[in-house]
């Protein structure tokens, strides 16, 4: 017989009797809050032609690099998991594809894909038995019914899981035709953009070339001059705008930010377009422009977010076949206090700029970041992000940041992902850890219940509209 499935309505609460009860009292009041989702990275082009999904491995599986990287680390191949390469798309078939999840779902015992998974199968799709090879059919065929029926189009699960606001990400050499599109249709649902630099910005990127020639192309800007270039980025940051963006992002290998004199910019600009750059050249460019973008924030009002501490593509032979984004990206040691500080002495002070910071390396959380956000009127603290976007990561950021920086330097929750149908279940696990951790600070007479109650709905929603500007950004499309 398979497994029940049924989620537990305390999960992620504490154990304490007496201290769960608060934070079940938390919970209730901030669990139907709407979603607001600043910080993603799903399909734009799902949202503005709202045609179906047409089964659960393109859906769930396929987009989804949290799975198929602890699959492909038991020798799981991504063709097999219907995971397109760089010759095109892969030629598994779905349900085999899925059957082969099913198969090695046990992997993912204790881990937030789990949790978010279960969630997704029992809230939206009402299956309530456990994914196991056996019920694998079971699955494949009761999630492909419900996707052709129109109540699991994107635009109903968007209306149907409360979403407020849905940005995502585009790079600065890419169009924006999809959100066009979503604008022109008329649909009430509120899906923007954010503007990522990093293609057009690091001279390492293997589509460096190209799309600094598509920067060019779309701005009919000389972008092989420092003015030009610079010029470029203010008409495009112009489009995003207009599109909705409040946000850039820039995920940089490191922080380190520069405050180079105008003749030492042009020149490090003219060997980087001129192709005789060094790794060190590389380096101090991206750290020159991180100081650049925030020049141009204070000028257009966006906020910055910076996500350094990945060392991408760190498995060559994957990237080689299967490219960016598939799994093999691994957190580093990052410094904050000096990297940021050419960046800071500059404008670290102007109330008008707002700079998230997120980290990859929690060791940096109770040294450095939250000290520095703790002071600084421009920085604030993103959430517990990727690798941590987990139960005990979010604990762990509570934990070490809440005691230098409170709760008012960071900007509630995000989550980051490619996957949409997780969106709820990510945010649901934010909100119960978030109350939990509220609930203790209840039980410990260290915050009043009615305090708590407050912390908790800026946590889930108050915070992270302040924090990318979207009351300002809604008032000025309406106008």
């Amino acid at each position: 017989m398979p497994s029940p499935l049924f989620p537990d309505p305390d999960r992620l609460l504490p154990a304490d009797p007496g201290t769960r009860s608060i934070a079940r009292a938390l919970y209730a009041g901030v669990q139907d809050l709407p979603i607001v989702s600043p910080h993603g990275h799903t399909d734009p082009a799902w949202f503005a032609t709202d045609a179906p999904w047409t089964n659960p491995a393109e859906l769930l599986l396929a987009p989804d690099h949290y799975l198929f990287r602890m699959l492909y680390s038991q020798g799981v191949s991504l063709e097999a998991l219907g995971v397109a390469s760089r010759k095109g798309p892969s030629k598994a078939d779905p349900r085999a594809a899925w059957r082969l999840f099913a198969d090695h779902y046990y992997l993912f015992r204790g881990t937030p894909s789990r949790m978010w998974l279960d969630h997704v199968f029992a809230d939206v799709f009402g299956i309530d038995v456990a994914l196991e090879a056996a019920t694998a059919d079971l699955y494949f065929d009761a999630i492909t019914e419900k996707l052709a029926t129109p109540a699991f189009r994107p635009r109903a699960l968007f209306d149907r899981f409360n979403i407020e606001l849905l940005a995502t990400t585009e790079g600065a050499h890419e169009e924006l035709n999809h959100h066009a599109a979503i604008r022109r249709s008329g649909w009430s649902g509120r899906v923007v953009t954010t503007y990522r630099p990093d293609a057009v910005i690091d001279p390492e990127h293997e589509e460096f070339a190209a799309a600094l020639s598509r920067f060019g192309d779309l701005t009919g800007e000389d972008v092989m001059r420092w003015s030009g270039y610079m010029a470029a980025h203010r008409k495009r940051r112009a489009d995003f705008r207009a599109a909705g963006a409040t946000a850039t992002d820039h995920g940089h290998p490191t922080a380190l930010t520069a405050d180079l004199p105008q003749a030492e910019k042009e020149a490090l600009f003219a060997r980087i377009v001129g192709d005789s750059w060094s790794p060190d050249d590389a380096e101090l460019f991206r750290a020159q422009m991180l100081t650049e973008m925030a020049a141009l924030s204070i000028e257009d009002g966006m906020v910055m977010q910076i996500h350094p501490g990945a060392l991408r593509n760190h498995n060559r032979w994957l990237h080689g076949a299967y490219g960016r984004d598939k799994g093999a990206d691994v957190p580093s040691r990052t410094d904050y206090v000096r990297a940021l500080k050419p960046l800071l002495d500059r404008f670290g002070n102007e109330p008008s700029l707002s700079i998230i910071l997120f980290t990859l390396d929690e060791s940096a959380y109770a040294r450095e970041l939250a000290p520095l956000a703790g002071h600084y009127p421009c920085l604030k603290l993103g959430p517990a992000w990727w690798f941590h976007d987990s139960p005990e990561g979010m604990r762990r950021f509570r934990e070490m940041t809440t005691e230098t920086a409170g709760f008012y330097n960071s900007v509630g929750f995000n989550d980051d992902t490619r996957a949409f149908l997780s969106i709820p279940a990510r945010h649901d696990v934010a909100r119960r850890v978030d109350c939990a951790f509220l609930a203790r600070l209840v039980a410990e007479h260290r915050l009043g219940e009615d305090d708590a109650h407050e912390v908790a709905r800026d946590l889930t929603y108050g915070l992270v509209r302040r924090a990318y500007r979207l009351d300002g950004a809604k008032a000025e499309a309406a106008a």
